[in-house]
């Protein structure tokens, strides 16, 4: 779910970390919700006034999601809570340090399988590239694995 808020000027503004001011709008994170024209008659109901919703909704989300991931997945690593890099991941998923595994659209699936092999009960996020390559302060990141917590 997303928290969505009304601002002064009337436009309707996601609000991810829940700690804007005003009467939060909660609706499901999924795009086709988003993208739904009847979305926009909703939030207008739900704030009780007329609002405005900019038409690209569903993308300013998509990229303050994709910013709170690289946000916190920095945070893990300078607190050694994430390793990147396939020998690290794998030597966290064998040790059972491992919580969450997060790859890059552009991992391959059989690298993937031999990664995660013996361990696929993990979760696992798929992020964009550029997320763990920023993350990291690398050129080129494919997978990570976080610890749970």
């Amino acid at each position: 779910m997303i928290r969505f808020v009304v601002s002064p000027d009337n436009r309707v503004v996601p609000d991810l970390a829940a700690k804007l001011p005003g009467r939060g709008m909660w609706l499901s994170a999924s795009r086709d919700v988003l993208d739904s024209p009847r979305t926009r008659q909703a939030f207008a109901r739900a704030a009780k006034a007329q609002v405005s919703v900019p038409d690209c909704l569903a993308d300013l989300v998509e990229a303050a999601l994709g910013q709170r991931m690289l946000d916190a997945v920095s945070l893990a690593r300078r607190a050694g809570q994430v390793v990147c890099g396939f020998q690290k991941c794998r030597e966290w998923l064998i040790s059972g340090r491992a919580g969450v595994v997060i790859r890059s659209e552009g991992a391959s699936l059989d690298e993937f399988s031999r990664l995660v092999s013996g361990r696929r009960s993990l979760p696992v996020v798929t992020v964009p590239d550029r997320v763990l390559a920023s993350a990291f302060g690398r050129d080129r990141a494919v997978y990570a694995v976080m610890a749970p917590g």
